[in-house]
């Protein structure tokens, strides 16, 4: 096994949001002892102090980690956002500070997926109704507005992972399919992708949004899309609370222009189970309203505590940056008998020309060198045989560009 130049039981971890103990599991599998553990996020001084000499953390979709969160740390080198999502974090500032972000983009599709396909049959069915009056002592037995999931329509609004996984599940049940995305995208099964959401909404019965968060998803789904859907149609969103404009739903669904909806995820969800959660949604007829539980299954946070654990511990042990979101990817096997360099730095002119002419001047033996950029940033994976020069480590610091330099064995 090659040593760390840095040892691991010195390598601090902090883990918020009560991640899955999978994710502890693989680290202590791995070597890392040293985890902090806490069950809820933090904010403000709170998250400051514990973030002070932590070299990697790990959050979920409540803690943000904002530019001014992570002008604060001294110590970090990775983070992992257990979740799809990773808008809770300042990308381009911890890119430019040297600090890939990780996640799991594909651990919790099904749990999604499945909660999506339940909400619609509760929905065709007013299940949500019919239950709270059995509870109240009613007995509304009857089929009046009940449908069947089979021979209806299906409009998939982002047809990534989760849309497609959808899609999958909604043949199965005997829907029709279409699907919007704003780039070409392979159908699965008999899907057919439509040109745009005004050809798609008028022939939907539902339809389910899977979308990022991002300046162009910002209240995509408002008044005039809501009034394009077909009169009695279904809408559900589990992507993200920015996207759908809650008032204008409500009107909707007042007006009886929709016959219900599903919304796992909100504009303002409380920051914990002891903040009340209000919505201008709550008390209209079939709509169901969730936790943002959408991936909040036993088997998905499983899922992403061990992806996301070992996707930290690769970059860690290895330098290997394959899924981070906001950084160059590379990866590489490991090399006995030699040391390895990390060099992260400015996507400028002459650093990389630099960084060999130091290799060169230093008489460095060069058993490997990879690099990959993107727009901003430039990230060199250097193997050097180990009767190298001790001070190539601070030469490298030395390139004008240069983010940061860390010799990892």
């Amino acid at each position: 096994m090659t040593a760390l130049s840095f040892p691991k039981e010195k390598i601090n971890i902090v883990l918020l949001e009560g991640i899955h103990q999978t994710a502890i599991d693989a680290l202590a599998g791995a070597g890392y002892a040293s985890v902090t553990h806490l069950a809820t996020s933090l904010t403000g001084p709170d998250l400051d102090e514990a973030l002070r000499g932590v070299h990697m953390v790990g959050i979920r979709s409540r803690t943000r980690l904002t530019q001014e969160v992570l002008d604060k740390t001294d110590k970090l080198m990775c983070i992992g956002c257990f979740c799809i999502g990773t808008d809770q974090v300042a990308l381009e500032a911890a890119a430019i500070r040297g600090v890939p972000v990780f996640n799991a983009p594909h651990s919790n599709t099904r749990s999604v997926a499945e909660l999506v396909l339940a909400e619609m049959v509760m929905l065709l069915r007013g299940l949500g109704d019919k239950s709270a009056a059995a509870h109240r002592g009613e007995w509304l037995k009857s089929a009046s507005g009940s449908h069947e999931l089979r021979g209806r329509t299906l409009g998939i609004v982002g047809y990534g992972h989760i849309g497609s996984q959808v899609s999958i599940l909604a043949e199965a049940f005997g829907l029709r399919v279409l699907y919007f995305d704003v780039e070409p995208k392979l159908a699965m099964g008999n899907a057919r992708q439509v040109a745009s959401l005004e050809a798609m909404l008028p022939e939907c019965d539902i339809v389910t949004l899977h979308v990022p968060e991002s300046l162009n998803s910002k209240d995509m789904f408002g008044a005039r899309q809501i009034q394009q859907m077909r009169p009695g149609s279904l809408l559900i969103n589990a992507s993200r609370g920015t996207v759908v404009v809650i008032d204008a739903l409500a009107e909707a669904l007042r007006a009886k222009h929709l016959a219900g909806a599903a919304i796992d995820v909100f504009p303002k969800e409380p920051k914990n189970k002891e903040e009340r959660f209000e919505s201008p949604l709550q008390n209209l007829p079939n709509v169901v309203l969730t936790p943002h539980i959408g991936g909040s299954t036993l088997e998905a946070q499983r899922n992403i505590g061990i992806e996301v654990a070992q996707k930290l511990v690769q970059y860690s042990d290895h330098g290997v940056t394959l899924g981070a979101v906001n950084f160059p990817n590379i990866s590489l096997p490991v090399k006995d008998e030699a040391h390895r360099l990390l060099n992260i730095h400015r996507n400028q002119p002459g650093v990389l020309g630099a960084i060999n002419k130091v290799l060169s001047d230093s008489d460095a033996n060069v058993l490997g060198q990879h690099l990959q950029t993107t727009p901003e940033l430039g990230y060199v994976v250097i193997d050097v045989d180990r009767a190298t020069s001790p001070s190539l480590k601070e030469k490298l610091e030395a390139v004008p560009g240069t983010i940061r330099t860390r010799i990892l064995y």
